[in-house]
């Protein structure tokens, strides 16, 4: 074995002194990847950079696009190595991957640039031999990693759950141990993964590279709990954040999960309602399991809800999902809808009445419509629904009628995917 392999040198130095060997003895650069196909560590170059290799050393991480091919083309699931074929769009040369894999964990990716002459069979012994000493050294830091997720896990989920006494405890326990501070602003974010299936652990490990920014920003600090596919996360603002922050948040994760997922899987966000304290962060994650819920149901959010931007959805959502059907609507606009297509303009019409709060002018201008046209077509309302719209309790019915249709008419939420076992982690 190599002298630079047998030297014991701890953590990032010595995955540093793997790669920085390997690439020598190659005369090729060297880069280890995780299994997002983030920079862990890289050799320098050799002349055989590649625009991606400047621009991701440059950067810090790889374009989105640089890491939707590496993964499309299934790298972090091979069992043995494989040449990645170029792209010279991307300005990408072929790399020889070897996979680093340890007691079936996916550790991360050993790329080789493998531009120029082919690699010979003993250059190909010497990378399988240090992605081994890779691979043992990833792994004893993911045990070491590993301990300490799983005991912030189980303090985050007694935070939200639903005993007070653990909730209590949770809160003092991560205070004292200086893991979040008790305020002054709370945030909680709850993310979902539904849709077509990847992987085993390919979702959860895709849901800890998008929320691992967001642990630690310039203005939060942050914990997150996750699982195989859904995870929370509890932030803590030095200063209230804006609903414009939260939302850039919520669209970097879905994002993110986007590009390590791939465009199958639906991937949903909901943020809770702004708490004062982190021991009111169980209010604000029961807050945003209901945002999750209208970002799955209501297309126009475009995957993001923020609690306090639901409105009357925000009480609508608690109700049960074997409630949702329509024994809900009210039998009037019901009368209205039955006759599908055709009664579309009226359906419209109605909306954008109620919506303006009853106002002729503002229902014509928005509709452009004369208005002799639009008091026709709201009295075929009233003849059809049997309902008075100059009565407010009767705009009401036709009003929440209308936002039950809305929830109604989006996909069901899909069964749960979790064994009774994942479920006592996540409240």
């Amino acid at each position: 074995m190599k002298r630079w392999i047998q030297r014991s040198r701890s953590g990032g130095e010595a995955l540093q002194t793997l790669v920085d060997g390997l690439a020598e003895e190659l005369g090729r650069s060297v880069v280890l990847d995780d299994p997002l196909v983030r920079l862990i560590c890289t050799s320098r170059h050799f002349g055989d950079e590649d625009r991606v290799r400047v621009r991701t050393l440059l950067q810090g991480i790889a374009d989105d696009e640089t890491i939707r091919y590496v993964l499309s083309q299934g790298v972090a699931r091979w069992t043995r190595p494989g040449v990645l074929p170029g792209r010279d769009d991307l300005g990408m040369q072929p790399r020889y991957c070897a996979p680093v894999r340890e007691r079936g964990h996916v550790l991360g990716i050993l790329m080789v640039v493998a531009a120029g002459a082919p690699l010979t069979e003993a250059e190909r012994g010497a990378i399988d031999e240090v992605t081994r000493a890779v691979a043992v050294e990833m792994y004893a830091e993911r045990l070491a990693s590993d301990d300490d997720e799983e005991h912030t896990r189980r303090l985050v989920s007694r935070l939200i759950g639903s005993d007070s006494a653990q909730r209590c405890a949770a809160h003092q326990r991560l205070v004292d141990d200086g893991l979040l501070p008790a305020g002054p602003h709370v945030v909680v974010t709850s993310v979902a993964v539904s849709g077509q299936p990847g992987p085993t652990g390919q979702t959860e490990v895709a849901l800890r590279g998008a929320l691992e920014p967001f642990r630690q920003t310039r203005t939060a600090r942050g914990l997150s709990m996750v699982d195989q596919e859904r995870a929370v996360l509890v932030q803590v603002f030095e200063r209230e954040p804006a609903e414009e922050d939260l939302d850039l948040q919520g669209r970097g994760i879905v994002r993110s999960l986007t590009t390590f997922l791939g465009p199958g899987p639906v991937v949903s966000v909901g943020v809770g309602g702004r708490r004062t304290a982190l021991a009111d962060a169980w209010i604000s994650y029961d807050q945003a399991r209901v945002a999750v819920r209208a970002a799955r149901r209501l297309p126009r959010l475009e995957g993001i809800g923020d609690w306090e931007r639901l409105g009357e959805f925000a009480v609508l959502l608690q109700l049960p999902e074997s409630a949702l059907n329509d024994s809900l609507l009210p039998k009037p606009l019901r009368r209205l809808l039955a006759n599908g297509g055709g009664n579309s303009r009226l359906e419209e019409t109605l909306r954008c009445f109620l919506d303006n709060a009853g106002s002729v002018p503002r229902t014509a201008e928005v509709l452009e419509l004369h208005r002799t046209s639009l008091y026709y077509r709201l009295r075929q309302i009233q003849e059809i629904t049997g309902l008075d719209l100059d009565v407010g309790a009767h705009r009401l019915e036709l009003h929440l009628g209308l936002r039950l249709w809305d929830l109604l008419r989006a996909p069901a939420e899909p069964a749960s995917p979790w064994t009774a076992s994942q479920q006592t982690a996540f409240p």
